[in-house]
């Protein structure tokens, strides 16, 4: 039987960062997807704070030089890969100079947001959609990891909806207390529009606190699961409220198998109400 390919696509990954919530379990479950059986690939944004010598980052030339058009602008990709020899898995980076150069991640030395963050979303997630088709790998789920992830599900049910390579795909995403407490850019469903989008969405997409995104995000996803025991009042109602498949908090002992289980329910659910 021909194994089910799962992509991770995560804000944040351990080692390459400081260990958080998202980059901690981003980890496990990818090295424990593929311990139980499954073929993986991992992806996560190259951050300018990345130090790309101690973690042997190279570019991988064959998939990198397309670019990318956001909001109007076009933005070439680049594609980097390191190894996490202790998983036995390759990770795979993003990278474009006007979105990751800069030596932070989502938040200005100030504390505020990045302000072009919706931007950088879009064009993270569209890269790695673009790549694992020049890789000729198709995933049957793809799992993302940080609401910077979240964008995905938007992009594989329309922009990509046509898309052969995607048109099975499914979507899950997993539930993290972290999230952003300044709304994105207020042209952000105009960006949206540009890509095509819905008028349905573009209405909905006007609300860009971190709740209304996290509604519209699930709004297009197949399944949602829970990273977090202690997960916030808000995002446990949206949680409780979703006609998807769910899976609410596993203990780290048991979500390896937990995780695995709940992606074949998803890949094997004949009929998922969005």
């Amino acid at each position: 039987m021909e194994k089910k390919r799962v992509l991770f696509v995560s804000q944040e990954i351990s080692p390459f960062l400081t260990k958080t919530e998202v980059s901690n379990f981003t980890r496990r479950i990818a090295q424990s997807t593929q311990e139980e059986g499954k073929e993986i690939r991992v992806f996560m944004p190259r951050y300018g704070v990345i130090n790309e010598r101690r973690h042997q980052l190279h570019e991988v030339i064959r998939l990198s030089g397309l670019n990318l058009s956001i909001d109007d602008q076009d933005h070439p990709l680049i594609i980097k890969v390191a190894s996490v020899a202790a998983a036995r898995m390759q990770v795979y980076f993003i990278d474009n100079d006007d979105f990751f150069k800069r030596k932070k991640i989502l938040h200005e030395e100030d504390g505020a947001c990045c302000a072009d963050n919706d931007e950088r979303s879009m064009f993270f997630v569209r890269g790695v959609l673009e790549t694992v088709k020049k890789l000729g790998w198709q995933p049957d789920l793809i799992h993302c990891n940080g609401w910077f992830s979240g964008m995905m599900a938007l992009y594989i049910k329309h922009f990509y909806k046509k898309d052969p390579h995607f048109k099975e795909t499914k979507v899950v995403y997993n539930l993290f207390n972290e999230g952003f407490d300044q709304p994105l850019d207020p042209r952000f469903h105009e960006k949206l529009k540009f890509d095509g989008f819905p008028k349905a969405v573009l209405e909905k997409s006007k609300e860009t606190d971190f709740i209304s995104f996290t509604k519209l995000i699930l709004e297009h996803c197949d399944g949602v699961t829970v990273a977090e025991p202690n997960l916030d009042p808000a995002l446990r109602a949206i949680f409780d409220e979703a006609s998807i498949l769910k899976q609410d908090y596993i203990n780290e002992e048991h979500e390896a198998k937990a995780f695995s289980a709940f992606f074949d329910r998803v890949l094997d659910a004949s009929v998922v109400t969005n």
